[in-house]
């Protein structure tokens, strides 16, 4: 069987990196996420990881290297990974998808979840130095920044949509028969 590359796309705080760390556990699978080449930049700079940092610094390096630039990062580290499932996490742009198509076993993933659901996971989490002080407003602004603005856009060109407003146990269970519909593991 052919790798399976399974590209997760979603609004803010709606399952992504659960869904990741689900397959990584259950499938002893390698992710990838579009931010942490972002975050390493800015942690050996000293910049606090905040989302405007991550933001200005991804808009920076596009502008400076090319809009694909990213891209082509993580189509080349999921391209040389040997795992039988690779997962990318965090797919914002059409172009972070581009190279990932090119490649055989490419599955794109939707993750759905209600905007005040994920205002409150935001909140909880504290991913970055800024969410623990975020307001639904500051949240829905965030979502309509450059870096969010096509997530629905690349959401509609899913294969596979998943419902994350309810338990983890289901949640889980959806991206497991996704798994299984495509035959891996049968």
């Amino acid at each position: 069987m052919d790798k399976l590359i399974f590209g997760i796309v979603g609004g803010l705080a709606s399952g992504k990196t659960t869904l990741a760390e689900h397959l990584s556990e259950t499938y002893h699978c390698n992710t990838y996420r579009y931010s942490t080449m972002l975050r390493d930049i800015l942690e050996r700079i000293y910049v606090d990881q905040t989302r405007t940092n991550l933001q200005e610094l991804s808009t920076f390096l596009r502008q400076q290297f090319g809009q694909d630039v990213m891209s082509k990062v993580i189509a080349h580290d999921v391209a040389n990974d040997d795992n039988d499932i690779v997962v990318v996490e965090g797919i914002r742009r059409p172009t972070d998808i581009t190279y990932l198509r090119e490649l055989p076993g490419f599955h794109l993933i939707f993750v759905d979840a209600e905007q005040r659901t994920r205002y409150e996971r935001i909140i909880e989490r504290e991913e970055n130095p800024d969410d623990a002080f975020k307001t639904f407003e500051t949240f829905k602004q965030d979502e309509a920044a450059e870096a969010d603005r096509l997530i629905s856009e690349i959401a509609a060109e899913a294969e596979y949509t998943l419902d994350n407003n309810g338990t983890r146990d289901n949640f889980f269970a959806q991206a497991d028969a996704i798994i299984k519909k495509i035959g891996y593991g049968s």
